[in-house]
């Protein structure tokens, strides 16, 4: 009897210890809200900044940084503790914004401006600006640090930014709107979403040409209602996930083939996705359900909703 509760009280100390943290910004609320995937309840929000947006946690899981827009900063917080450390000069407006693979540098989107700022962490300063298209927004770095990719959603082009020089190495003219950017794990594609035409591009990397373009189509939604934004592809490339915004869906790709194999109903205008660590789990931002959903990866099935709070947009999960 003893064994069996020892053993017990071990499982639930792994279960405790293994369990992960999922961060939402709430951009009409100010604030941060922490959730409990596993249990699958909101634990707590507390204020963090006026309009919250974009969101990432450091590489070794101890910080988090926050796009608070309205302040024209991105703050730098413990992810334990939830107490603000500092503050990073982003330039006006920050919405989004990339690390790069050492987590010494941030590079920010400054859509009203057309810039991107390049913020060495460690000394918080900004060390360049760089000129890019109108309305940049889409951001994000190469796995292998090689190329820092800034979509422009006016210029409707995507441009390939050097990390050496931060110098813009060449352009390619994308489908309208670009919102969202992404590098499979092996940096040898990035997949951009087009909000207005209601696609996907595959690029490869080393011509920087489109490979794949593919069209959403979802029965019973309007295709104006298909606006892809947020983009998440697993390790192995085996699938990537997308979110559809008020189309209230996310399709499954099939990250060989490109063929789209799934959609899967989540709450109001999805944004934004993190896996789990393991990425047994994908947790979506519902914007205007005030809702994160959670999805069962090996069953391609939501398993639950989570209310947040008001507006979530970003979201970053810790181990």
């Amino acid at each position: 009897m003893k064994k069996m509760l020892l053993s017990g009280l071990l499982l639930t100390m792994s279960a405790t210890v293994t369990a992960e943290t999922v961060f939402v910004t709430l951009e009409k609320d100010n604030a941060l809200a922490i959730v409990d995937p596993v249990g699958g309840k909101l634990l707590k929000t507390v204020p963090v900044g006026q309009r919250p947006r974009g969101i990432a946690i450091s590489p070794d899981n101890k910080v988090l940084y926050v796009a608070t827009s309205d302040e024209n900063t991105i703050k730098i917080i413990d992810s334990e503790t939830l107490k603000e450390l500092g503050r990073l000069p982003s330039g006006d407006d920050p919405e989004t914004f990339a690390l790069n693979p050492a987590g010494d540098k941030l590079y920010v989107s400054n859509e009203d401006d057309s810039m991107v700022t390049v913020i060495d962490i460690a000394k918080k300063q900004a060390i360049k600006q760089i000129k890019v298209g109108v309305e940049p927004e889409g951001i994000t770095v190469s796995p292998d640090n090689r190329w820092l990719v800034s979509a422009s959603e006016t210029t409707n082009m995507v441009h390939w930014i050097d990390t050496k020089n931060h110098e813009i190495s060449e352009n390619t003219l994308v489908d309208p709107r670009p919102r969202a950017a992404t590098f499979t794990a092996d940096s040898q594609q990035l997949w951009v979403t087009s909000e207005m035409a209601g696609t996907l591009m595959v690029l490869d990397v080393n011509t920087k040409q489109i490979i794949k373009t593919i069209k959403f189509e979802a029965t019973g939604v309007t295709s104006d209602k298909i606006q892809p934004v947020g983009i998440a592809i697993d390790k192995e490339r085996r699938r990537g996930y997308v979110a559809l915004g008020p189309a209230n869906r996310v399709a499954v790709v099939n990250a060989q083939t490109f063929e789209v194999e799934k959609m899967l109903l989540v709450g109001s205008r999805v944004w934004n996705l993190a896996f789990s660590p393991d990425q047994k789990r994908l947790y979506t931002t519902n914007g205007v359900s005030n809702d994160l959903s959670i999805i069962d990866l090996e069953n391609m099935a939501v398993t639950k909703s989570v209310g947040v709070g008001t507006y979530p947009w970003g979201v970053a999960v810790k181990p």
